[in-house]
């Protein structure tokens, strides 16, 4: 009995498992862009790829729609093997694709956009799906229209009615927010991934912004240099990094130097908890976090020099100099300082700093 409900429950699992990537390599000429990549993305799951530019995150996007074929490794999508020893064009996975261009046709009016995908089905059920997506997208008043007439944001949406027309179970979106403006690009994201949650689609999403990868994703995948370098919750990646790479890619962090003592690190500004083995007497470096330093006019630990400000209106940033430290200190402040302030008194929050 036991043998059969560990089985059952390793069907019920892989069921669940929308996105396999099996050791999934992919090279152009002596360049490795992606090297043995191994992720499992479950049936509804919004993945954020977040890295520099190069790092491989686009390029997965591609081998993942069939558009680039790996060299080595598999790729299963809803227990389908659609390329490793079984290659499956990309018009037969049911996979949706939002570009960061829209790339919609210039000459075809909206809703010929739309149908542009549906061309496989037949036309009743064509005209019923395309709808359908028009309708969920809430773009029923532009079908008429012609891409040069749109805003960015009514551009993004007809790109997404047209990914959700043939109702892929996967849609991969590769900087679908980036051309947007700032205070656009915020709303049309939640829109669009609220729509996408309500119907169980599983999202992959690439992205450069670290915010955006952070407040979107599920779960967040870091990569560099063709590889992952870590995955987990945003929470994960931002508080418990496991590299220096991790830590910086997410928030570039006051770097002060150190020695290790047995299981803290001592530093003119104080001691803090260790991350990892380092040797006692060896050199060490203590990140800290802008946000883990409070500012205070006359309440803290240390005395530090105000040498710039930048008022960012919910907070301020300030540059702060401390005896014994060669490198200013970052801090970000929510509550501001009186004008003229130039000693102050800092503390720093020891849970939010990280010691490698």
């Amino acid at each position: 009995m036991a043998v059969s409900r560990a089985t059952g429950d390793e069907n019920a699992m892989k069921q669940d498992i929308a996105v396999q990537l099996i050791n999934v390599g992919r090279s152009f000429g002596a360049a490795a862009a992606v090297k043995g990549i191994s992720i499992d993305i479950a049936r509804g799951e919004v993945v954020s790829l977040v890295g520099h530019s190069g790092c491989g995150k686009s390029t997965l996007l591609r081998i993942i729609s069939g558009v680039e074929i790996v060299d080595t490794g598999r790729v299963v999508l809803d227990g389908r093997e659609v390329d490793g020893g079984h290659f499956v064009e990309p018009e037969m996975r049911g996979v949706g694709f939002v570009f960061q261009d829209y790339a919609l046709f210039p000459h075809l009016s909206v809703r010929d956009n739309i149908l542009f995908g549906l061309k496989r089905h037949a036309k009743a059920d064509a005209i019923i799906n395309a709808e359908d997506a028009i309708r969920r997208v809430g773009i029923e008043h532009l079908l008429e229209r012609f891409p040069h007439t749109l805003s960015g944001g009514e551009q993004q949406r007809v790109a997404l009615a047209r990914a959700l027309a043939p109702r892929p179970g996967v849609v991969l979106m590769d900087e679908p927010f980036s051309n947007l403006d700032q205070g656009l690009r915020g709303q049309v994201r939640t829109e669009t991934l609220s729509l996408l949650k309500s119907l169980n689609t599983t999202v992959i999403m690439v992205t450069h912004d670290p915010q955006e990868a952070l407040s979107t994703g599920d779960r967040v995948v870091l990569m560099r240099s063709g590889e992952i370098v870590q995955a987990g919750s945003g929470y994960d990646l931002y508080d418990r990094p496991t590299s220096v790479y991790a830590a910086d890619f997410f928030c570039v962090s006051n770097k002060v130097p150190g020695i290790a003592k047995g299981d803290r690190i001592e530093t003119v500004i104080g001691s803090f908890a260790r991350n990892g083995k380092v040797t006692d007497g060896a050199a060490a470096t203590v990140h800290i976090r802008p946000q883990a330093i409070s500012i205070s006019a006359d309440c803290g630990d240390i005395t530090a020099r105000v040498k710039e400000r930048v008022f960012h209106g919910d907070t301020e940033h300030i540059l702060l100099t401390v005896d014994g430290l060669e490198t200013p200190l970052k801090a970000v402040a929510a509550n501001r300082l009186p004008e003229g302030a130039e000693v102050v008194k800092i503390s720093i929050s020891p849970e939010r700093v990280l010691a490698f």
